[in-house]
Formats: C-alpha cells, sequence, structure tokens
C-alpha cells in the first residue's frame, strides 16, 4: 500500500500522464471513479491522503492504449451518461448532429428506425427527446444489443430494439430512417490510432474498401421501408460526401440537404426517395 496526499498524487499521476501521450484529465476522471468522488471533491481535498495503488491498475489499460470511456464504463451523449464497452462504438460528438436532425425532421407520432443502433445513444436520445415517437434500434450485433438493453433500463425507455442485419428481420415502413453506419475505409481503417483500431469493434468501424458499401445497401433497401414523404438521416464520413451525392444519384434518391459539424465538414445527409 503506498499512501500519497491527493494533491502530491494527482500532480505526479498528470505528469506521467503526459509522457505516455495521454490528456491529463483522464487521470482526474479516473481517480474520481476509483475513489468515488467527484472532480469537484477531487480538487478541493488534495490534502487527504489515499492509497495511490488503487488507480495503477486503470491507468496500466489506458496507458496500453484502451479507451477511457471503456475503462469508466461510461462515456455522455446528448447530455445522458450511457453504458459503454468493447461491444460497442463509442458515441462521437458529431453524432448528435444526427439525433438533432431527427428530432426536428421527425413529424409528430412517425414511426423511425435506427439501423446499426449498437449502445442505443441514437435510438434512446431520439426517444426520450420526443417521446410522441415510436422508436426502434436494430443491430446484427447481439452483443451490442445487450448493451444497448441495459441502456435502455437504466435510461428508462421505450425504445424497442431487434436483432437484425438492416432490414431483414424487420418488417413495415418507417417515415425516418437514421443510420450511423460503419463508413470507414478498409486503407483507413488500418491506419487508425491504435485505441480505435484495437480496442472497438471493427463491424461499426469499417464495412470495406469504399467505405460505403453499407450505406449503398441501406439506400437500395430503403425504397421500400419509407413511408410516403419519409425521409432517410445518415452519417457520412469526411470527403464522402460526392461519392454519397453520387450514389444518391444512382439509387434515385433526392439529396434534401447536406449538414456540416462543428469542423464544418458535411457529416449529416438528409435523403428522400424518387418515385419509381
Amino acid at each position: 500500500m503506498a499512501i500519497e496526499r491527493l494533491d502530491d498524487l494527482r500532480a505526479r499521476l498528470r505528469q506521467e500522464a503526459l509522457e505516455h501521450g495521454i490528456h491529463p484529465r483522464d487521470v482526474d476522471l479516473l481517480l474520481s471513479d476509483v475513489l468515488s468522488m467527484s472532480l469537484a471533491s477531487l480538487y478541493a481535498h488534495g490534502e487527504i491522503e489515499v492509497d495511490a495503488s488503487r488507480i495503477e491498475p486503470s491507468l496500466r489499460r489506458r496507458y496500453a492504449g484502451e479507451p477511457l470511456q471503456y475503462i469508466r464504463g461510461r462515456t455522455e451523449f446528448y447530455s445522458r451518461e450511457f453504458l459503454v464497452d468493447d461491444r460497442v462504438l463509442i458515441p462521437r460528438p458529431e453524432t448528435e448532429l444526427l439525433v438533432e436532425t431527427a428530432i426536428e425532421r421527425a413529424p409528430r407520432g412517425a414511426r423511425v428506425i435506427d439501423i446499426g443502433t449498437g449502445s442505443g445513444c441514437i435510438a434512446i436520445s431520439i426517444e426520450s427527446e420526443r417521446t410522441d415517437l415510436r422508436v426502434t434500434g436494430v443491430d446484427r450485433s447481439v452483443a451490442a444489443l445487450a448493451v444497448a438493453s441495459q441502456n435502455r433500463q437504466q435510461l428508462d425507455s421505450r425504445v424497442s430494439l431487434a436483432a437484425s442485419d438492416l432490414f431483414d428481420a424487420i418488417l413495415g415502413t418507417f417515415d425516418i430512417i437514421v443510420s450511423n453506419p460503419p463508413y470507414v475505409p478498409q486503407p483507413e481503417y488500418e491506419q487508425l490510432a491504435t485505441e480505435v483500431r484495437v480496442h472497438e469493434p471493427r463491424l461499426a468501424l469499417t464495412p470495406g474498401p469504399r467505405g460505403t458499401e453499407i450505406i449503398e445497401r441501406l439506400l437500395d433497401q430503403s425504397h421500400a421501408r419509407l413511408a410516403p414523404e419519409g425521409l432517410l438521416i445518415i452519417e457520412v464520413g469526411y470527403g464522402q460526401d460526392e461519392a454519397i451525392r453520387e450514389i444518391a444519384e444512382a439509387k434515385r434518391y433526392e439529396i434534401d440537404e447536406f449538414l456540416p459539424d462543428l469542423a464544418g465538414i458535411p457529416r449529416v445527409v438528409v435523403l428522400s426517395a424518387h418515385a419509381w
């Protein structure tokens, strides 16, 4: 047992984190978890003595490249706390734009489906903000759906969950089809940081060499699944906007809008289907 003053321990570990290329705030968050203290209490009570060995297992995982969110078992998305682990993709801030767009565009009482729901963060956020909507989340991964089910229970959500590869096991039509599909081209995936490439689920990140393979399948299947006046709202990757325009035209969709994220990158595309 190595007893240290909290302020001394923080200073030492924050410097150590920098030497490992890790943000010092990660140390504070992990300390707050293992000591069951809020960040405010952590900062205010530097004089208390703590057992430094309690944080060592978490730091070893972090220094080995494991994402902070997996170590903590949770992350914030759309002002709510979601459980996450290596069965699901970690929600990114830019995906909140996808949620905002669906919330704004969905007519009252609409039927909404989230394709590739993962942790359930998109479906649950939409339903929590718009309780008039009937929201379903589907994923081909049963393991991911187990996490989504935990989040549904924790956040008291009424979202329906189902195992399905896109629409294969789903009946009916939808007013809004929303998806954050895997869209990283295979060559780019191989260059991703270890934190992402090694620890996050591959199936949630890359669909193949082009990066648009799942999007193409989704557009093919959505023609028969969109209700009249229905919309397809998809998150896409950096530099994919021109490819998406070409795919949409080839598959008889009209692009209503391309919405940029906070970095100005075209991130969310809203499509409507031409009549066949």
